[in-house]
Parts: structure tokens; C-alpha cells; sequence
């Protein structure tokens, strides 16, 4: 298998996340040679150690963002994580070709249905401009986006819905685990 880089960018992963907390304890174990760096755990103050995410891009063959699309975007946490890490010289300008070839892929989960997604010109796809924009300008191959649709915070204290967005999870961190591994 390739070198697989998984990036948590949910700022609050361990109090306000269902369906991605799910989703990164499944690929553990279903990737278990991918590394996975907790965004939040590492830099709870958004200060990163550019060197050492730098590094991990530049041994992956595989990058996958794992993130929740927040006002139809991403979290301010991988937003800054992108600002800081992604510099000239390193990720584009002259001299910057450590992501060339890279594959990228984007798991991101959504709080309202697939069919609002659906109804929007360009689906899912419209929101993410500026990944498949930093893919150009970075050399990242993207290899496309998994959505996981109606996995809404608000729903987290009801037992029931709560145990068919973990279940889907799981199904979804599958479906990840099999794309990310036939690249």
C-alpha cells in the first residue's frame, strides 16, 4: 500500500463529532499503516509546527482530508493548517513541488441530506473550490471526494439517529478505506 496521510481538520473532534470521530477510529483499523494526524490534538492553538506537517505531506503518496464542510467550506483549523503548511517554496513557486503527483482525496461529512446537495448547481462538488484550486496550484492529483450526508450534530443526543450515524460512519470509513486503497 502507499504512504496514507489522513488529516483531521474538525477543531473539536472529541466533543462535537460523531460521525468523523467514527470515521478515524474505523480507518485505524482498517489502514492501520496510514498515519493519522489529529489536528486538534496537535495544535489546539492552531500553531503548528510547519516543518513537521511538511513532512509528513512530503513521505505521503495518498493525502486524505477528513473534515465536516462548516458553512460550506472548511473548519478554520484546516483553513489555517492549509495558510501555514502549504507555503512557496514548498507546495508551489519556484522550487515548490513537494505535493506533485500527490494524490488527494476528500472525505468530508454533512450535516443536511444528499438531496440539498443534489438541488445545488454542481453538487457537493460546488464547495470545494478552494480544494480542487490548492490541488492545482500545488501539483495534487485529486482523486475525488466521498460525502457522508446527513450526519448532523443536532442529532448526536437522539439514541436512535445517533446509532444510525455511527453505523453509516463505519459503512463510509469502508467505502474510504477501499477507494484510498485501489489508488
Amino acid at each position: 500500500m502507499s504512504n496514507v496521510l489522513i488529516v483531521s481538520g474538525h477543531p473539536r473532534l472529541g466533543d462535537d463529532s460523531v460521525a468523523n470521530k467514527t470515521i478515524l477510529e474505523e480507518l485505524t483499523s482498517l489502514l492501520p499503516g496510514a498515519e493519522i494526524d489529529h489536528l486538534d490534538e496537535l495544535y489546539p492553538d492552531y500553531a503548528f509546527d510547519v516543518e513537521a506537517e511538511q513532512a509528513k505531506l512530503a513521505a505521503a503518496d495518498v493525502i486524505v482530508l477528513q473534515y465536516p464542510l462548516w458553512w460550506y467550506g472548511w473548519p478554520s483549523l484546516l483553513q489555517k493548517w492549509v495558510e501555514d503548511v502549504f507555503v512557496r517554496g514548498f507546495s508551489h513557486g519556484s522550487g515548490g513541488t513537494a505535493l506533485h503527483g500527490k494524490k488527494l482525496v476528500v472525505s468530508v461529512t454533512t450535516g443536511a441530506a444528499e438531496s440539498y446537495y443534489d438541488a445545488q448547481p454542481g453538487g457537493i462538488e460546488r464547495f470545494l473550490a478552494a480544494v480542487k484550486a490548492t490541488s492545482a496550484l500545488t501539483g495534487l492529483e485529486y482523486a475525488g471526494v466521498l460525502p457522508l450526508y446527513g450526519v448532523s450534530y443536532a442529532n448526536r443526543t437522539d439514541e436512535a439517529a445517533r446509532a444510525d450515524m455511527v453505523e453509516r460512519s463505519r459503512e463510509h470509513a469502508k467505502h474510504l478505506a477501499e477507494f484510498v486503497s485501489s489508488l
